[in-house]
């Protein structure tokens, strides 16, 4: 009974229950959402845009919404292909830029531009064509801040509409022509030897400055050392003579307190007539008075026979005579 009971049951109308079930079950979760972090979809409601899902769980209403675009909001990195630009003093030159940027409006970003980054990387380069352009070689090979700056400042401004803030941007490489780059290393050659030059030559001026100095300084100090030695020699005389003075004059005291004799006075007198010949050639002119009293003396001298200096030849001795006692 109950075999024909389960035969009589048709198998389709279990199955195709199932089978709706698990169709609508599909198709919620492929309804169900998930942003990442630093991430934002552009959600469109039947074709126009409906909102902006950020970071977390959204739902989707299907078949009547759908995600237009993923967008993310971290900083990226566009690195250009080298282009090659004229300068003003027409030099061709390849030049390379990276541009550093990150979206700060999806909406804008999803519907500013068919495709933002080739936008982007193709304002880049015609704008830095423009900025070198106006420069010659030397100014860009040494004006790589300005540019970067500039070029910063005129793409920020023309992405806005896209939804793009550019940060910065770098000049990656400047790379001249090979006969420029030649030229350029032969310059830098010869400026590099020419500071060598003149270095060796400053060297060599400061050595012989250094030796001037040395040298004027040991003069000094040799003319102020003879100096110092005449100054002592001269105390040293001038210590001397005023000693010898004193001794004359304590031996003049000593004579005058020890009330000499006329001898002994006319005896000093010749003593300082000898000390005035010293045994030189010299003329010693005596006034009258002194010679009346040079005779006096020598006749007093004659007389009493003081200051003879010849002594009297000595009496001749007789022959001793033989003794005839003794032969």
């Amino acid at each position: 009974m109950n075999y024909a009971l389960l035969d009589a049951v048709n198998p389709a109308a279990i199955i195709v229950p199932l089978v709706i079930i698990a169709i609508i079950v599909a198709v919620l979760a492929t309804c169900l959402k998930i942003v990442p972090q630093a991430t934002e979809y552009v959600v469109e409601l039947l074709g126009k845009y409906h909102t902006t899902w950020h970071a977390g769980l959204h739902f989707k209403i299907p078949f009547l919404q759908r995600v237009a675009a993923k967008v993310t909001l971290k900083e990226q990195v566009l690195d250009g292909r080298p282009q090659p630009v004229i300068t003003e003093d027409n030099v061709t030159i390849s030049v390379d830029s990276v541009v550093y940027f990150r979206v700060f409006d999806s909406k804008m970003f999803a519907y500013g531009a068919v495709d933002p980054i080739n936008a982007l990387e193709n304002l880049a380069a015609t704008t830095l064509r423009n900025l070198v352009g106006a420069l010659d070689l030397d100014e860009t090979l040494t004006s790589r801040d300005t540019i970067n700056e500039k070029l910063a400042e005129i793409l920020d401004q023309a992405t806005d509409r896209w939804g793009i803030k550019v940060i910065r941007v770098e000049l990656k490489n400047i790379m001249p022509p090979e006969e420029i780059r030649t030229a350029m290393e032969k310059q830098l050659k010869a400026e590099r030897e020419r500071r060598e030059t003149l270095l060796q030559a400053e060297g060599h001026q400061q050595a012989v400055i250094t030796r001037a100095e040395g040298d004027k300084k040991a003069m000094i100090l040799e003319a102020e050392g003879e100096r110092d030695a005449r100054i002592a020699r001269a105390e040293g005389e001038a210590k001397a003579r005023l000693l010898q003075q004193q001794a004359e004059a304590d031996a003049l005291r000593l004579l005058r307190e020890s009330c000499p004799d006329a001898a002994v006075l006319e005896l000093k007198r010749y003593e300082a007539l000898a000390k005035l010949a010293d045994g030189k050639a010299a003329k010693i002119i005596v006034p009258t008075d002194l010679t009346e009293l040079v005779k006096k003396s020598v006749t007093a001298n004659e007389t009493t026979g003081l200051g003879d200096i010849t002594k009297p030849a000595p009496e001749e001795v007789p022959p001793k005579k033989d003794d005839p006692c003794c032969d």
